[in-house]
């Protein structure tokens, strides 16, 4: 609260002589289109198409790069970011659901490297004036923030109910209690929200404390907005990261108890494995240790 209270102090010195009831740091203010009776953000739709150029832009070279054999065997720059990104998300998912996923690990990844992207578009100087920023940072406006949740607890439903069937993944929230229900739900709904909402928070936040460095006199502003900088990119790499921890585990949560029925089952299924083949043989088999 006190910090909220400073800012809102300190806006009204921001304004312009000219237009001295309009603060120059403008809250959540967008390039707006209608169209269909609807306002579109143009500024952020840019900055999300920038954002994903980059990221098919990524993952072309590192294909490229992976395919290319290199006379010393070493690899590239590109290929060690890539490997390191792949190999812990796949480890988390792998640690979670007890294998890798062929959907669960592509979207995180997916998603790690296009927030990450979005994230750090803030740090490139493209604001021409006060009014006017070519590539503002599209997390820092809750219609991107909303549509990447949605588009991760829409699959993290459709994944539990794939894995589990319609009743069986419906029938969890009814656990441990009845009772629960009405907040086993309502838990569910709110999943989005939050997910949505923290990632919205720190990038806007990162944007908002760049434009009031931006008010310092420029021979003093080089200091401070080099160390901001250099901050928000480690806390873009923090929120893109924690996105995609949590839409691993998500799906762990949408999936419990389900990995475990396939162990069981591959279990078993190895054990008849071995007293078929043992019968062929003519030998007895002694049971298995429990």
């Amino acid at each position: 609260m006190t910090g909220l209270l400073s800012l809102t102090a300190l806006l009204p010195f921001a304004a312009d002589s000219s237009e001295e009831d309009e603060p120059a740091i403008q809250i959540g203010h967008h390039v707006t289109r209608e169209f269909l009776g609807m306002t579109f953000n143009i500024d952020t739709i840019i900055s999300t198409i920038v954002a994903g150029l980059l990221v098919l832009i990524l993952g072309l070279w590192a294909a490229r790069s992976l395919a290319k054999d290199t006379g010393d065997h070493v690899p590239t720059k590109i290929q060690i970011l890539w490997e390191t990104v792949v190999g812990e998300v796949n480890k988390q998912v792998e640690d979670n659901l007890g294998k890798v996923h062929p959907y669960v690990a592509p979207l995180a990844i997916s998603l790690f490297f296009f927030i990450l992207f979005a994230n750090w578009l803030e740090l490139v100087p493209t604001e021409l004036n006060e009014g006017t920023h070519l590539l503002p940072a599209p997390t820092a406006d809750t219609n991107l923030t909303y549509a990447l949740a949605l588009i991760t607890m829409v699959s993290v439903w459709t994944y539990g109910i794939r894995q589990k069937g319609f009743r069986g993944y419906f029938k969890h929230f009814a656990e441990p209690f009845p009772v629960l229900l009405p907040l086993n739900v309502l838990e569910e709904l709110i999943k989005p929200i939050t997910l949505a909402l923290r990632l919205f928070g720190n990038i806007f936040a990162g944007g908002i404390m760049l434009a009031l460095i931006g008010m310092i006199p420029l021979y003093a502003m080089w200091a401070p907005n080099i160390l901001w900088k250099a901050f928000d990119m480690i806390i873009g790499v923090i929120q893109a990261f924690i996105f995609a921890l949590l839409t691993v585990l998500y799906f762990a949560m949408a999936g419990a108890g389900h990995a475990e029925h396939e162990i069981h089952e591959e279990y078993e299924e190895e054990e008849r494995r071995k007293k078929d083949e043992a019968a062929q043989a003519g030998e007895s088999v002694p049971a298995p240790a429990h």
